[in-house]
C-alpha cells in the first residue's frame, strides 16, 4: 500500500480492519459499514504500539501495513461500539451526563458481557474522532460526562443540534500538517484519512462528504489553507494551517492530542516536540509583547491627558 510520505511509523495506527474480515489500504474503496470501520480504526490506535525515538524509522514514514489479511477477522464487537459512540454523540449534544445503565440498554443482550470492552473502545473511538473525554463524575452509579477536549471553537458554532462535533479529524489533520513540515501534499492527507475508512466523494457517518468539509468548509473557516503548489502541471495542492488555526491551537495541544490518543507522551517524538516547545515560546514571548504594549500605550494616553488638563491658579 503507498506510504503517507513523512508520517513516521510512531504516529500511524494500525491497519482498519473492515466488516468482511479484509485488511483496508489506502486508495481501497470501504465496504458499506463505515461504522464499524471507523471504530476499529479507532480502538486499534492504542497503548500496543510502542512508540520508537529512532529517527532512521521515523524517516522512513511507512505505513503499518498487515502481511497475512486473513489474520485480521472484523471484530464482532464493531456494531456495539459504534451504537454506544451515536448514543454518547447524542447525551454530549443534549448536554447530558450519561450512566452505565442507559449505556448497557443500547447494547444488544448477547453484548451485554461484553460490556467493559465495548465502553473502552467507543470512549477512544469518541476521543479521535470528536475530541471528546468521557470522564465519570459519580463511580457509585457509574455516571459520566462528556467534555470537549479541545479548545477549537467550531463545533461550538454549528446550528445544527444533530450534527456530530469533528474536532479530533481536524486536529489529526493539523497534526500531519504539522509532522510534515507545516505543509502537507493533500495525496498524503487522503492516504491517512483513508486508513482511518475517510475517502474523498463518499459520505460518512459523521463528517459527511469529507473532500467538502476539508477543502471547502474548514478552509472557508480559516482552519486550513488550500493552495495549488506552484508550477504543478498538473495541477497538485497542499494544505498549511489557517490562521484560526494557529489562533485557537497550538503545535504542542495538536502534539498533545496525538500522544493522548496513542497512550504515549509527547516528548517520545522528539524532533517534533522540540519545535513544538519552540513555538510555545514564541507565543508566550508574543502575549509579553503585547502586554507590554498595551501597558506602555495606556500609560502614555493617560500621562498625556494629565499634563494636558489645565491647572488651578
Amino acid at each position: 500500500a503507498p506510504a503517507a510520505e513523512g508520517v513516521p511509523p510512531a504516529l500511524l495506527p494500525d491497519p482498519v480492519v473492515c466488516p468482511e474480515g479484509s485488511t483496508q489500504g489506502p486508495g481501497v474503496l470501504p465496504p458499506q459499514s463505515p461504522q464499524s470501520s471507523f471504530c476499529s480504526f479507532s480502538a486499534s490506535w492504542n497503548t500496543s504500539e510502542e512508540v520508537t525515538n529512532s529517527q532512521e524509522e521515523e524517516d522512513t514514514g511507512s505505513l503499518k501495513t498487515s502481511t497475512d489479511n486473513e489474520s485480521l477477522p472484523r471484530d464482532p464487537l464493531d456494531e456495539g461500539v459504534a451504537d454506544l459512540v451515536h448514543f454518547m454523540i447524542l447525551k454530549y449534544r443534549l448536554k447530558e451526563p450519561i450512566t452505565k445503565a442507559e449505556m448497557l440498554k443500547v447494547v444488544v443482550e448477547k453484548y451485554k458481557e461484553q460490556f467493559p470492552v465495548i465502553f473502552k473502545k467507543a470512549s477512544k473511538c469518541l476521543e479521535v474522532i470528536s475530541g471528546i473525554d468521557v470522564k465519570e463524575v459519580d463511580p457509585t452509579t457509574h455516571s459520566y460526562v462528556l467534555v470537549n477536549s479541545l479548545d477549537l471553537t467550531h463545533d461550538e458554532m454549528l446550528s445544527d443540534n444533530q450534527s456530530m462535533p469533528k474536532n479530533g479529524l481536524l486536529i489529526i489533520i493539523l497534526g500531519v500538517i504539522f509532522i510534515e513540515g507545516n505543509c502537507a501534499p493533500e495525496e498524503d492527507i487522503w492516504d491517512f484519512l483513508n486508513m482511518m475508512g475517510v475517502y474523498a466523494g463518499r459520505e460518512h457517518f459523521i463528517y459527511g462528504e469529507p473532500r467538502k468539509l476539508i477543502t471547502t468548509d474548514w478552509v472557508q473557516e480559516n482552519y486550513l489553507e488550500y493552495r495549488q503548489v506552484l508550477n504543478s502541471h498538473p495541477p497538485r495542492y497542499e494544505f498549511l494551517w489557517g490562521p484560526r488555526a494557529h489562533a485557537e491551537t497550538s503545535k504542542m495541544k495538536v502534539l498533545e492530542f496525538l500522544a493522548k490518543i496513542k497512550g504515549t507522551d509527547p516528548i517520545s517524538f522528539s524532533c517534533w516536540y522540540e519545535e513544538a516547545l519552540r513555538d510555545e515560546e514564541g507565543r508566550a514571548q508574543a502575549r509579553t509583547d503585547s502586554v507590554d504594549n498595551t501597558a506602555t500605550t495606556f500609560i502614555a494616553q493617560h500621562w498625556s491627558a494629565a499634563s494636558s488638563a489645565p491647572t488651578e491658579e
